[in-house]
């Protein structure tokens, strides 16, 4: 059986907790795993040290994400495949996990087509038609490679930055990214690992969903959770069996998920 797990940038701080560390280790034992990480908050710090302002647009849907342009592109590249990745796979080889750390762009393991055009809300709620920059929607995940990590016992950790057709370098959500390589690799699980509860209704956690119940509160949960429900129900209608949306603060926070005793869990 195979998981992957999503493990949200705002979790990360200066490093991994060594209690996730600890748990990776734990449910490798008995368990595959696969590694997607994000950072989208240390791209901004450093980008705004380097003198780069980062902006950040929202869709008519309430979707709120990075307007990435080429510079951006090259910050966003370095800091989430360089940077961040190679933290977390340091951390994982501290204790003896055969982690191995790359970017989508590495072997083609994320391919993406670049979205030319973006439809964005104005501060005036009205709809403007904005460059896409260099952001992309993921349309292949090279699964033979991680596959072949997986059967070898390594620990693949993959920064989501994906390969264009021009063979550019394209920001693509961390979120979806965990869902395409879920769906695609035929995982049983995708848990999302964050720094809240879980998906909440006011201010209760809600435990579990259904594929549909999901689909209507997508829109209500709030900035930087509507990506993780959009995430969870197209892992979903992948063929993913459950998803989990879960604290990444806890101990143990992927045996905590994915034994029921911590998040929102989503299926069919």
């Amino acid at each position: 059986m195979v998981i992957v797990v999503k493990v949200g940038g705002s979790i990360l701080g200066e490093g991994v907790d060594p209690s996730t560390v600890e748990d990776i280790s734990r449910v490798m034992k008995r368990e595959s795993l696969v590694l997607v990480h994000g950072g989208g908050r240390e791209v901004t710090t450093i980008g705004e040290r380097m003198g780069k302002e980062q902006k950040f647009i929202v869709s008519p849907g309430g979707v709120r994400s990075r307007f990435t342009d080429k510079e951006t592109s090259s910050i966003y590249t370095m800091v989430m495949s360089g940077k961040i990745n190679k933290e977390i796979v340091a951390a994982l080889q501290k204790v003896g996990l055969g982690a191995v750390g790359f970017s989508g762009v590495d072997g083609r393991i994320l391919a993406a087509k670049r979205k030319k055009k973006l439809i964005v809300m104005d501060g005036r709620g009205r709809r403007r038609i904005v460059d896409g920059g260099y952001t992309g929607k993921i349309h292949t995940v090279n699964t033979e490679l991680i596959t072949l990590l997986l059967d070898n016992g390594y620990l693949p950790v993959i920064s989501p930055v994906a390969l264009s057709e021009d063979f550019e370098f394209l920001n693509v959500d961390g979120d979806r990214a965990a869902a395409f390589v879920a769906g695609n690799i035929g995982a049983t699980k995708v848990l999302f690992l964050t720094d809240v509860t879980g998906i909440l209704e006011g201010e209760k956690l809600i435990r579990a969903l259904n594929l549909n119940r999901a689909k209507k509160i997508m829109k209500k949960v709030g900035f930087g959770m509507e990506k993780k429900v959009m995430a969870c129900v197209e892992a979903l209608e992948m063929g993913v069996r459950e998803t989990i949306v879960a604290s990444g603060l806890v101990r143990h926070p992927i045996s905590a998920a994915i034994s029921g005793k911590s998040g929102t869990v989503i299926r069919h």
